[in-house]
Formats: structure tokens, C-alpha cells, sequence
């Protein structure tokens, strides 16, 4: 199925790709970019709390661009982002009288994005206007999703063709992957979910698509994580505050690879070195793994387009589908199916909690020998 309306039926991402680029970069490779983005995964934070990009130039921001499926080469793509950045600075000039050099306002997406990683007045100025324009364009493509007359099958078709495509290559390619399993969550599971927590509801499910990767070694993680959020899900769409990490002490990771060392001081944030704990009861103490959810983009394919409402075109051509991701070791795994931490003991405490819960509602179990007294 194709993924846009271009001739050459490529989706974006694929376009002006170099198959020799098909690999892993060693921690030794990483740069300032590629280790603010592995951060603000695994800590479950948001890019609009940061105050500078990284990017070291145009070719790594074309390729970025093309990571939210949209091409920098197609003149509707272009018309689309210049009218969603026209959107961001009336949206700072009415609320906060915010002055905008004019080199920053008539700049492209791309200069923006280069521009952001500069100094200076103007690389403030451009941060600030890209803060905006991810919301606004995050946005659009909810509407478009909304709008789209189709069934979440379709759709959700279109994100496991994706990620398919993706993993498929990297396991051709030769990638340290020992296990990846995808798929859709069932209905039963999705029940016993909802039923198990009193603050849960049907629109906060994030798992209905979950994609799980074993990696070879600890040492994997990093760059196959790295390699996912450049060619799947930009790191800027991970949602907020629902990372788990309770494999990488990230900071002694660092402070243990001298490459890596030398850029700790230009973190933004606060440079801990604590574990990103998650919040669900129900896992053991001794689980480990590295659990996030990402709105992937997906660009829509021209048959769905002509089936939206009038009106849908200045939405875009992409919407966005949440999806978990877990990543975790072989060994790490091992270690997890033994004893409390393996998924069948994980299951049974919730079943447990939620036939509680079905049987005597938010009371407690009475206790036979206060009875008898």
C-alpha cells in the first residue's frame, strides 16, 4: 500500500536515502543530537521544555524532516509547513507581542531547524517559533485522524506496515536483534487493563499497538533505540511522562565512555542519574526494561485523503498513531522470566486485582477472625 500521493509511491522517509547508511552507529559515533534524543526518551520528557537543537547540519535536518514524513523536495509539503509556521507567529505576536527578526520569519522549515541550533537572539527566536509549530502541526494531523471515514484497522495497518518495513530491514541488514514481536493488543487484555486500574479510561489506553525488540546485548540498546527514533518515531512525538528505564543509569553510561563524557556538561536539564521508574503496580520490583509510548507518524495514503471531508487539505498529509515500544536485552530478559518478574506472574496479579476489584468494588476483603470476636 502506498504511504503518499508522490509518483514514485515512496513514502518520505525513504526518499533521498543512501541504502549504504543501513547500519548502527557506535556510542562512539553518537553525537550531541543523537544523545539529547536517547535522553528525552528513556526520561519520558518534552522537547518544548528544551532551549537549543543540536543538529549539525543540513543533511541530518533534511533527514529529520523526512523522519515526520513529510519531503523537503515537494512543493505541497513546503506549502503546508511554511502555513503551519504563518500559524505559529500569529499565535506569538497575539499572545506574547513577540518580535521576530525578519531573516527568522521568512526562513524555511529547514533554516529554522538550523538556525535553532545556532546562537544567539535568532536561534532563541526560531526555537520558540518551532516549539509552536510542533503543537500546531501535532494538531493537524489529530483532526486529519479524526476526520478520516476509516476503521482503526485500516489505520492501524498502516503503522504495522511501517514498523515492518523498518525492523524487517534492520534484521536483513544483520542487526543485533535476537526477537521482535509485534502486533495488536486483544481484547481481553485491553478489559482486564482498564478494569484493573480505577483511574484508567478507554482514551488512555496507549498499547492497543505494542512493539517489543531483544537486542543482542545491553550494549545494542542504545544505537538500535537511536536508529528506531531516526527512521520510525521522531523523538520529539514520544509521549511525556510515560517512559519506563529501569536498565541505563544514563549519566555513569556516559561518565564510563570518554566520548560520551566530554558532552554531559552540555545536557539540557538536570543531569541526574536516577532510573525512570514507571507506575504500574502490577510489575515486579526486579523487572527490567526500557518501555515507551510514540505517536508515529504515518503519511496518508491518497485512496484515505479523498475519502476526508472538504476542507481536510490544509490539515496536512500525516496523522499520528500512538504505539508502545519496549527494548530490552537478551539477558535482561532472561533475568525477567524468572521467578516474580516473568509475564505470567505479572498477568495473574492483575487478574487477581481485577477479580478483587469486580467482586467487592473499592472495599476491603473482611477479615474471618474480626468477624468471629
Amino acid at each position: 500500500m502506498s504511504h503518499s500521493a508522490d509518483n514514485d509511491g515512496q513514502a518520505p522517509s525513504e526518499r533521498g536515502s543512501n541504502s549504504s547508511a543501513v547500519r548502527l552507529k557506535s556510542s562512539y559515533e553518537f553525537t550531541l543530537h543523537d544523545v539529547e534524543s536517547l535522553r528525552l526518551i528513556l526520561r519520558g520528557g518534552s522537547v518544548i521544555d528544551w532551549h537549543r537543537l543540536n543538529f549539525d547540519g543540513p543533511e541530518q535536518v533534511r533527514s529529520f524532516i523526512r523522519n515526520h514524513e513529510f519531503d523537503p523536495d515537494d512543493p505541497r509539503d513546503r506549502t503546508y509547513t511554511e502555513g503551519i509556521k504563518s500559524q505559529a507567529i500569529a499565535y506569538l505576536r497575539r499572545n506574547f507581542v513577540f518580535a521576530i527578526p525578519k531573516p527568522v520569519e521568512s526562513a524555511s522549515l529547514e533554516e529554522l531547524l538550523v538556525l535553532a541550533s545556532g546562537r544567539g537572539h535568532r536561534q532563541q527566536c526560531a526555537c520558540t517559533i518551532l516549539k509552536v509549530m510542533h503543537i500546531i502541526n501535532h494538531l493537524a494531523g489529530r483532526e486529519l485522524l479524526f476526520r478520516l471515514p476509516v476503521s482503526d484497522r485500516d489505520l492501524f495497518h498502516l503503522v504495522e506496515e511501517k514498523v515492518y518495513r523498518i525492523v524487517g530491514t534492520m534484521l536483513s541488514e544483520g542487526f543485533p536483534i535476537t526477537e521482535f514481536v509485534g502486533g495488536r493488543k486483544n481484547l481481553d487484555s485491553t478489559y482486564t487493563k482498564l478494569l484493573s486500574k480505577a483511574e484508567s479510561t478507554a482514551s488512555a489506553v496507549y498499547d492497543k499497538l505494542r512493539f517489543r525488540i531483544v537486542t543482542r546485548t545491553r550494549e545494542d540498546l542504545l544505537p538500535v533505540l537511536l536508529f528506531l527514533s531516526e527512521r520510525l518515531f521522531p523523538y520529539n512525538y514520544v509521549v511525556p511522562k510515560e517512559s519506563t528505564n529501569t536498565i541505563f543509569h544514563f549519566r555513569s553510561y556516559c561518565d564510563g565512555h570518554p566520548y560520551l563524557k566530554r558532552m554531559v556538561d552540555k545536557f539540557q536539564g538536570d543531569v541526574d542519574d536516577d532510573l525512570t521508574l514507571g507506575d504500574n503496580r502490577f510489575s515486579a520490583p526486579t523487572y527490567r526494561v526500557i518501555h515507551f509510548v510514540s505517536d508515529v507518524p504515518v503519511r496518508v495514503p491518497t485512496s484515505f485523503m479523498q475519502l476526508a471531508p472538504p476542507g481536510s487539505e490544509p490539515l496536512g498529509p500525516v496523522v499520528y498513531l500512538l504505539c508502545e515500544f519496549q527494548l530490552l536485552d537478551a539477558e535482561t530478559e532472561a533475568a525477567n522470566e524468572a521467578g516474580d518478574a516473568s509475564h505470567s506472574a505479572y498477568k495473574q496479579r492483575q487478574r487477581d486485582a481485577v477479580f478483587r476489584r469486580l467482586r467487592l468494588g473499592s472495599r476491603e476483603p473482611k477479615d474471618p477472625k474480626k468477624l468471629k470476636s
